[in-house]
Formats: C-alpha cells, structure tokens, sequence
C-alpha cells in the first residue's frame, strides 16, 4: 500500500490546485490511499483572521468536494477526509464537531501553542529551550486526549536551532514516550525534504534527531505534505525518504490502524 493522509487544499491561502488535480496526480503517482487534511478550520471567537488556513465558513465546502471525490474515484483510490491541527486547549470542543459533521481524523500539528492569535510560530519560538520544553509537553498533552491520528513532522522545533543539543534530546524523548503510549506513528515529512534536496533546507526532516529516537522504535508514517499536485508525482523524494529511512532500520507504516 502506497499511503498519503497529509494533502492540503487552495483554502488554506499558500496551497496550489484544485482538490481534483490533487487526486488525479495521487493516482498518477501510484498511490492507493489519498487523505486531505488541510489546516483546521479554527473559528477564533475573538474575530481573529488566520493567514495560514481555510476560514471557519469554508469548512463544509471542503468537506462537501472532498467526499464528492471520493465517490467520483472509488475504484480508483480511496479518498479520506481529515485536518491537520494544533492542539488548542481553548477551543478543543471543537473538533468533535467536526467528527460529527464528516471529519475522519486529525493530524495533529503544534505550528502554534496555545493558540496563535497570541503566540509565535513554533519554528521560530523553539529557538529557546524554554519555549522547545512547551512544545514537547504540549505535543505530549494533546497526544493523550486521543483526539489525533499521528503527529506531523515532530522535529519541526529544529528549523532554527542550530545543533541537536541536550534540550533538542529532552524534547524528542518527551514527544517520542508520549507517541509511544498513545500509538500514535510520528511523520517523516516530504515538504522538507524535498526542500533540502533542492537546496532549501528547512531544518527537519532532522538527521540527528531521527538517528536519536531510533531508541525508542516509534511507528513512523510518510508523509507528503503536498501544497501542490505536482508533489505527489515527485517520485525521488519518495524514494528518498524510503531510502533514508531504512538506513535507520525503519519501516514505515502506511496507517495508524
């Protein structure tokens, strides 16, 4: 089974392609399970207007193309509806309404921690350890509501850390115990790798922070992270990522199942 549960749409404000072009090039590229999870719709009650996901008001148009494409291809691939998600304590009710109103599951995604109406980009803000012991005690939180399938590219916090220090190990244990406990697989995500493979490194996936939790034998999944349908046709990058990943004695999953 060739598996991608991590696909983003146009509604999110820095995605590319119609939802069908996305299926469409799954299809071309062999795959056999396409999952969208675009960035949750969060309806922020203080009005606040997100530059980086669909707006609340977009959501069931989402869904509806979504899963009208999954009847249009069955046969073909089977289509999953999901959203990649921060885990904002404030507003968690949300989600499962959500789940009631089609949602299939959540990727969960700390990008921002606690809620980003007030709080920087983790890429950035992780550059202090402080801020790094947040991230992973939050991961950890929101992994044992049991509200997510698999967390997406764990080691986002080294995008601008510049070694893999005592902190950077702390973090990784903490988020790799709570993974473990929770059964929940940890993403190798595609999005940075084939940036560093075209000369744009965005700092994960992390070499020496996948050499380090080899330890603790978590489930690890693919994942493409396509902004673009033409990504899912990039054919090195997935090979690359298998390549890398079994240098570690790593095979990876193809659900969370």
């Amino acid at each position: 089974m060739k598996t991608n549960f991590h696909t983003h749409t146009f509604r999110c404000k820095h995605a590319a392609g119609t939802d069908e072009q996305y299926v469409k090039a799954a299809i071309e590229g062999g795959f056999d399970v396409l999952g969208f999870a675009d960035h949750a719709a969060w309806d922020f009650p203080s009005g606040y207007v997100s530059h980086c996901r669909m707006p609340a008001d977009q959501w069931h148009d989402y869904r509806d193309s979504v899963l009208s494409l999954k009847e249009k291809y069955a046969g073909q691939i089977a289509i999953r509806l999901g959203m990649e998600t921060e885990y904002y304590p404030r507003y968690m009710d949300q989600l499962p309404r959500l789940r009631e109103e089609g949602c299939e599951y959540f990727i969960l995604a700390p990008h921002f921690l606690f809620t980003e109406e007030e709080h920087p980009y983790t890429g950035i803000s992780c550059q202090e350890d402080d801020e790094l012991k947040r991230y992973a005690d939050q991961s950890a939180e929101a992994m044992a509501t049991g509200q997510y399938c698999y967390m997406a590219h764990p080691d986002l916090y080294m995008m601008y850390r510049p070694e893999f220090d005592k902190a950077s190990m702390d973090a990784a244990d903490v988020i790799c115990q709570a993974a473990k406990e929770a059964h929940m697989p940890l993403e190798y995500n595609l999005l940075g790798l084939r940036d560093a493979m075209r000369g744009h490194p965005r700092g994960y996936p992390h070499a020496d922070f996948w050499q380090y939790i080899r330890k603790w034998d978590n489930d690890v999944i693919l994942g493409v992270d396509a902004h673009d349908p033409e990504w899912l046709t990039d054919l090195p990058v997935w090979d690359e990522a298998q390549k890398r990943l079994r240098a570690l004695g790593i095979t990876p999953v193809t659900d969370w199942k």
